[in-house]
């Protein structure tokens, strides 16, 4: 089979377009990309899973890195002897710069070179792929077509880089991460994220056209580019993948850089492109365009809808929880002692956030302690309990005599205690509260 796709003289080559044998470079560099890109985009989870769309939601998670789990032996083995560490898939991490995976890239570039090399050895004497380019092209196109679809559509519709969490209103800038100041740098401008989302989308969309994909070639440099960079000066656990999407975007352009030259650099006429056609007969072309279009509109509903209903289930499109807000502890009772509001006082609350992923105890010292709030409106029960412990930190019942007043009388930590708090205006933080302004006399930079 293989054989014969080689062998094939295909319908550009019989109207009498180029036949020039490659250059021996080319040859190896064609052999070595093939091999490289194509075993990276079937073994790195979750690229060609991508073009499942909604079946995905029905299948076990195990899809999306089906080949790298088969490969587990191979992986860990070679981390053992090449490396010399223990490497293992943590499953529960969404990092994608694992050492796991680190040494499937490692895995797959030994292959790759190994493989060039037999390959290079055993069809020494074939003058050019021309009739497998245009195959192995629309494979990595498609690929990075699926991957701009997806991150531009989770950037489209808000909910890769949420709204800043209230919690972090309170932590001090120099606790932040490098990615946690990019995230929040970026959430805190839904506008910005959407803007982002759609030149992704764009991109991703242009490239499941024949004839505007090289068009989606150029605006995914761009993009992928930016995100690489990102990744790189952020500290992203996401810089293997964005680092070969990027490359996928210069592997599509690589036949056309002559073409491109002449247009942008030289000032000449691009000419027509010498990459052959995909099938022999315009009609067959014409149906393998509709089912590459049929494909990117797939997954722009599956990204879409699998997106409205994170946005609206997880994200910041779900209703705000009863008592969402920062509030500020005024009195703090122990057994009916009120304690002073001491630094180091370890029992007394500062203030206490409740968010949509979650609620949150400040302590006196400062120290922001993550718990889960379950909030009963009707009975008036709040319940607080703090990981990974299972049993309840304080169960109380709670007053709000105002919208801006809270009461809280039960017990924490098994002595019966009764808190009032004042809600804290949250548009009083700038980064919430200050809004867009067309006139400014002065820079408002604090």
């Amino acid at each position: 089979m293989t054989e014969a796709i080689l062998d094939r003289t295909d319908a550009a080559d019989a109207a009498g377009s180029d036949t020039r044998p490659w250059r021996g470079a080319t040859r190896v560099a064609f052999r070595f990309g093939f091999l490289y890109f194509g075993l990276f985009c079937l073994v790195y989870p979750s690229v060609v899973p991508e073009f499942l769309g909604l079946a995905r939601e029905w299948l076990p998670d195990s899809v999306n890195s089906g080949v790298a789990r088969a490969l587990r032996p191979v992986i860990e083995g070679t981390g053992t002897r090449v490396f010399g560490t223990s490497v293992a898939a943590n499953t529960a991490s969404i990092s994608g710069d694992q050492a796991y995976f680190w040494v499937l890239v490692f895995v797959v570039l030994v292959i790759a070179a190994l493989g060039t090399a037999v390959w290079s050895v055993l069809d020494r004497n074939r003058p050019h792929y021309r009739a497998v380019l245009p195959w192995f092209l629309l494979f990595a196109r498609l690929c990075l077509a699926g991957q701009m679809i997806a991150y531009g559509m989770a950037k489209a519709i808000p909910t890769q880089m949420p709204p800043t969490p209230l919690s972090r209103l309170l932590e001090p800038y120099g606790n932040f991460s490098p990615m946690a100041v990019l995230w929040n740098h970026i959430g805190v401008s839904p506008q910005y994220e959407i803007l982002l989302g759609c030149a992704e989308l764009l991109g991703g969309v242009l490239l499941f056209v024949p004839r505007t994909a090289l068009v989606g070639a150029m605006l995914s440099l761009v993009c992928t580019t930016q995100v690489f960079v990102l990744d790189m000066t952020y500290d992203v656990p996401a810089k293997i993948l964005s680092f070969h999407l990027m490359l996928l975007c210069l592997v599509l352009l690589a036949p056309e850089a002559g073409r491109l030259a002449n247009v942008l650099v030289l000032n000449r006429p691009a000419g027509p492109s010498s990459t052959p056609p995909l099938l022999r007969t315009p009609r067959a072309e014409r149906i393998a365009a509709a089912a590459q279009i049929a494909l990117g509109v797939w997954l722009l509903f599956s990204n879409a809808y699998t997106g409205w209903e994170r946005w609206t289930e997880q994200g910041a499109g779900r209703p705000e929880p009863p008592l969402y807000g920062i509030w500020a502890v005024t009195e703090f009772s122990v057994d009916g002692t009120p304690l002073p509001p001491l630094t180091t006082d370890e029992r007394r609350w500062q203030r206490l956030v409740f968010d949509r992923d979650g609620a949150t105890v400040q302590r006196m010292d400062g120290q922001l302690v993550p718990v889960l709030a379950m909030v009963d409106p009707a009975a008036r029960t709040l319940v607080v309990v703090a990981p990974p412990r299972t049993e309840p930190l304080g169960s109380f019942g709670f007053d709000r005599p105002a919208p801006e007043r809270l009461t809280l009388t039960g017990t924490l930590a098994g002595q019966p205690v009764s808190v009032a708090l004042t809600s804290v205006p949250i548009d009083d933080f700038p980064l919430r509260g200050r809004g867009f302004h067309w006139v400014q006399e002065y820079p408002y930079f604090r």
